[in-house]
């Protein structure tokens, strides 16, 4: 398996709901994303082989699946760590907030049920606040990911991106490699990002989802009759 190196890997995910989900071209977003510079591929579970066969870049594979009895929808299950180690990813991601999980599995027993099945992958953990990501260092997961900033009920006060939260992660995690994601969508995030010099930086929407960048787009047009 491709390990992930240093720089800008993009999300490629088409949302249901959205009008790219369910044609099947995340690979084409992935190709025009190598082609610019990218050096890793983040991709729900139906799309990892696809753009494996695409593009010869390290592929993050994660499920996302809602349960009735837990908010966390990231790879929340052992099911799901199953689906992703029968795909061609290279990274397993999963949530590792600490919120309870469903059927009450822990974040540490699914962590070591990944590890057992991940036949030499890595691991990402997915988290929004430093105590997560400590944990999830401790246990032992090989990047730590700010994905969840903002996403879970205690941060949902926080603004994204949040680059003292990268960079105080970045002093707390002593063994994984923590990563930048969410809420990147200008050239000025980046910049601001690079300062605390993290391991990568995560960019999605302001790729790969072109309802998201017209209305973001939109929302500042001041059309004068």
């Amino acid at each position: 398996m491709s390990a992930l190196e240093r720089g800008l890997i993009v999300s490629c995910q088409a949302v249901k709901g959205e009008p790219l989900y369910g044609y099947g071209i995340m690979h084409l977003f992935a190709k025009a994303a190598k082609a610019g510079g990218a050096t890793g591929i983040r991709a729900l579970v139906d799309d990892v082989d696809s753009i494996k066969a695409e593009v010869n870049l390290p592929v993050i594979g994660l499920v996302k699946e809602i349960y009735e009895d837990s908010e966390i929808y990231i790879t929340p299950t052992k099911t799901e760590v199953d689906r992703l180690v029968a795909t061609k990813c290279d990274v397993v991601c999963m949530d590792a907030t600490l919120r309870s999980r469903p059927g009450g599995i822990t974040l540490e027993e699914l962590y070591l049920y990944a590890r057992s099945k991940a036949e030499g992958r890595a691991l990402m953990a997915d988290v929004s606040t430093v105590e997560e990501a400590v944990n999830a260092d401790k246990l032992g997961f090989d990047y730590v990911s700010t994905t969840m900033r903002g996403y879970t009920p205690y941060t949902k006060h926080c603004e994204i991106p949040d680059v003292d939260f990268v960079k105080a992660c970045m002093e707390k995690v002593k063994n994984a490699k923590v990563i930048a994601e969410g809420g990147v969508f200008e050239v000025s995030h980046i910049e601001a990002i690079s300062k605390v010099n993290p391991y990568a930086v995560v960019v999605g929407s302001a790729i790969t989802r072109p309802k998201v960048i017209t209305e973001r787009l939109l929302s500042a047009l001041n059309l004068q009759d």
